[in-house]
């Protein structure tokens, strides 16, 4: 074990040394939560939009005032006739315009009921919608404080409840599919270039002949990296509470068994690809690019795997990245416990056996080569 932990110690010596590798190791996960927390987010916030006030009385005013107070709308213009429409679309300047009829208050008193119109840049057909949404939402507010919340006869009213996220923030849904991408980038990237590495500099042979027998070299190549990436774990958790206001619902030492779970499986399909290549040129191709957009698409993250044909729904359960951002948004998110997600786990165990030997036995095979 003494030469086992020397060769671990080495190994992370030549980790640190490389101020490319650290950059990246340390670097990507920071730069990654805060472009998906704060940049890349899903919420529509501060949209101008233009309002087209025909009837110009108090409560048009008062409707106008709300919109403009919230974090959703800042209204930036005001429009004169309905030509002027297409125009301020045309420009850029708006994503939604807002039409009062003439009358509005005076018929919204002796009516209690008046159409106010949405006219939305649907180009992006789910801005338009959330932002739809959110105006709709102020409008009803208004109403029922003008109707004094009395309830009229045969009406159908709707109660809804928002699980687990109440205040529908994208964090919750980023956080977990930041850290699936970033562990699976990492793992696989960083490892998939460790033994193919030694194969171009011609030290693979001064390896061989050591004390250590092959297969304790090939785990040690994996150890620091699986430390390193450990840490990402715990740095994006920091910086999911602190910065992005995401609390842990469930057990956070279930959170780090799970993720340190997939950061073996990561490092054993690194291995695998790095025992099966012969430069880090296509190492790193295919660790980059055949590895990074599955995980994106068939992860759930970003796109609902049960929207996509058969084939590919059964294809996703190939890919790692969906059973580990299953198990984040369950017990972070949710604040599920380990029975929840033991199906999950098993999976992902399963193919950690899977990819170390494969990647074992190809490892032998090149040797007796």
């Amino acid at each position: 074990m003494k030469v086992f932990f020397a060769f671990v110690k080495k190994e992370f010596w030549h980790v640190i040394r490389d101020k490319r590798s650290l950059i990246i190791l340390i670097g990507l996960p920071i730069v990654m939560m805060l472009l998906f927390g704060f940049a890349l987010t899903s919420e529509v916030k501060n949209s101008n939009i233009a309002i087209l006030d025909f009837s110009k009385d108090a409560a048009t005013k008062t409707l106008v005032d709300r919109i403009d107070q919230s974090q959703y709308f800042t209204v930036n213009k005001y429009l004169h006739s309905e030509n002027e429409i297409e125009g301020v679309f045309r420009k850029g300047e708006v994503r939604l315009v807002l039409i009062f009829p003439q009358n509005f208050e005076n018929d919204l008193s002796k009516d209690k009921k008046k159409q106010v119109r949405l006219v939305a840049d649907a180009s992006d057909p789910n801005t338009a919608n959330i932002t739809i949404n959110y105006a709709s939402a102020i409008i009803r507010d208004y109403q029922n404080e003008v109707n004094e919340n009395k309830k009229l006869p045969y009406a159908i009213e709707m109660e809804t409840r928002m699980l687990y996220n109440p205040q529908l923030k994208s964090s919750y849904n980023f956080v977990p599919g930041v850290m699936t991408l970033i562990m699976m980038l990492l793992g696989a990237m960083m490892t998939s270039v460790s033994i193919v590495k030694e194969k171009e500099m011609g030290t693979m042979e001064i390896l061989l002949v050591s004390p250590m027998k092959p297969i304790m070299v090939l785990i040690s190549k994996a150890v620091p990296y699986m430390v390193l990436c450990f840490l990402d774990i715990i740095l994006i958790l920091l910086m999911a509470v602190y910065i992005l206001d995401m609390p842990i619902q469930g057990s956070l030492v279930l959170l780090l068994a799970e993720s340190l779970l997939f950061i073996i499986t990561t490092l054993s399909l690194g291995l695998l690809i790095s025992v099966n290549v012969n430069s880090q040129q296509v190492a790193m191709f295919i660790s980059l690019v055949a590895l990074l957009m599955p995980s994106l698409i068939f992860s759930g993250f970003m796109f609902p795997i049960e929207n996509m044909p058969l084939p590919l729904q059964v294809m996703s359960n190939l890919i790692p990245t969906k059973w580990y951002y299953s198990i984040v948004k369950a017990i972070m998110v949710k604040g599920l416990a380990f029975e929840y997600v033991v199906k999950q786990t098993l999976i992902l165990v399963a193919m950690t056996v899977f990819f170390l030997t494969v990647a074992i036995k190809k490892f032998k095979i090149n040797l007796e080569v």
